[in-house]
């Protein structure tokens, strides 16, 4: 096993190897701390992922450009025939849970950290049938190298995929990998989360060094169509988290949602087939800009026959930005169709160039930045060498990325860092 699981690591986390197998060789220690040695110890990592491209076009059935990251999520696990989950962590901050493989919960439930386990067994025993053995499980995502929560990231989906992966394995069940992407999905349900599912494919498909295109709208099959793209290797894609979040994030969120649902709603009266924003990426937005006004209420909506369906947070009076917004959707969905033909041919300002520009439209139209988030840029921005930046992830907070020259890394990092706290 240490011949293997050394190789492994050296092949995953190339020049970050030699820190990665002291954690590697001290979580193998805790594990046998609490649970024995044991000749079936399975190790199952997922990592996080950053959005390169493509904000707030998911649930729009538009195209999105994440990269998997270097944090992630390890779990190290061994069967048990008990029927038993026994669930530790490094970090002490998370109590140890026990619960039964048969154990029920229902979805959207609020409690411990074990809901994320709870949810996956559930799921994948509904869908295969038949219950999974029970199991040790021991959760290492500690810091510096565990996908940072709260930060936009994707450490809960992370969380999802690495245990998911971790009960396929020990009950030798195997899924197809879109059919195991949309069960991952689904779990996230019993923690609260609807998303889409651009989280799951970057940490299943995501590759070292490369970015995913994913068309998020399915096929009549129900497939996906994604492809693979090498990252420029005349720049590193730097990753900034602000360490805010802000309280009203989801509301602003639901709002961004039902203007992009009160904008389908709108150009169905041009294009009575419209279900999605994606449905009319093929027509120039200068045709489709003035269906769309500038802003609307929920209830001329509704005297207008559109309903956004249930969207928590919305009253009659709530007025939907649905032109910006709108035209945000359309102009993103163009700029990663672009950013494909920039990585393809190799150009990296190009490239950089689309990022800005993502910024920009994120900021004005979609109005999801915040001040913590346009002191990083402005920083990244004055960096001599820096292609390119833009916030990333919902927004309101969390993350920037930049795409930034080796040469200027150095001089990236202690620009930002005395730009920002000194502000």
């Amino acid at each position: 096993m240490n011949e293997l699981l050394t190789s492994a690591i050296d092949t995953i986390y190339g020049a970050e190897s030699a820190a990665q197998q002291t954690r590697y060789w001290q979580a193998i220690e805790h594990f046998r701390s609490h649970f024995g040695d044991s000749e079936q110890l399975r190790i199952i990592r997922a990592p996080g992922r950053v959005n390169l491209i493509g904000e707030h076009t998911d649930y729009n059935h538009g195209y999105v450009m994440p990269a998997a990251l270097d944090k992630d999520v390890v779990i190290l696990a061994r069967p048990r025939a008990d029927g038993i989950v026994n669930l530790h962590n490094v970090e002490a901050s998370f109590a140890p849970i026990q619960f039964p493989v048969a154990a029920q919960v229902p979805i959207g439930l609020v409690g411990d950290w074990g809901n994320y386990v709870r949810g996956v067994v559930q799921i994948f025993s509904q869908y295969m049938q038949k219950l999974p053995p029970g199991m040790d499980l021991l959760v290492v995502s500690e810091p510096p190298y565990g996908v940072p929560r709260g930060a936009g990231l994707s450490s809960s989906t992370a969380f999802t995929v690495a245990t998911a992966m971790t009960v396929c394995s020990l009950a030798q069940w195997t899924v197809e990998p879109e059919e195991f992407i949309r069960l991952c999905s689904d779990s996230e349900w019993y923690v609260g989360t609807r998303g889409g599912i651009m989280d799951q494919f970057a940490s299943v498909f995501g590759e070292l060094g490369h970015a995913l295109f994913l068309d998020c709208r399915p096929t009549t099959a129900g497939y996906y169509r994604y492809q693979s793209l090498p990252l420029p290797r005349e720049a590193h894609l730097l990753v900034v988290d602000s360490g805010v979040h802000h309280e009203n994030a989801r509301g602003e969120f639901n709002q961004r949602v039902a203007a992009c649902r009160a904008g389908v709603g709108l150009l169905r009266n041009a294009y009575p087939t419209v279900t999605h924003l994606r449905d009319v990426q093929g027509i120039p937005w200068q045709q489709l800009e003035g269906l769309l006004p500038e802003s609307v209420t929920v209830r001329d909506l509704q005297q207008q026959g559109i309903e956004l369906g249930e969207i928590p947070g919305l009253d009659e009076t709530t007025a939907l930005r649905v032109r910006a917004c709108c035209r945000h959707v359309w102009t993103e969905n163009q700029r990663v169709i672009h950013a494909v033909d920039a990585l393809e041919s190799g150009d990296i300002v190009g490239l950089g160039h689309l990022l800005t520009a993502a910024h920009r439209s994120a900021r004005d139209d979609y109005n999801i930045s915040c001040p913590e988030l346009e002191v990083l840029i402005q920083s990244a921005q004055q960096v001599e060498g820096v292609f390119g930046a833009r916030l990333t992830g919902a927004g309101w907070g969390g993350c920037i990325i930049a795409l930034v020259p080796p040469h200027a890394i150095a001089t990236f990092q202690q620009t930002v860092q005395d730009s920002y706290f000194a502000k």
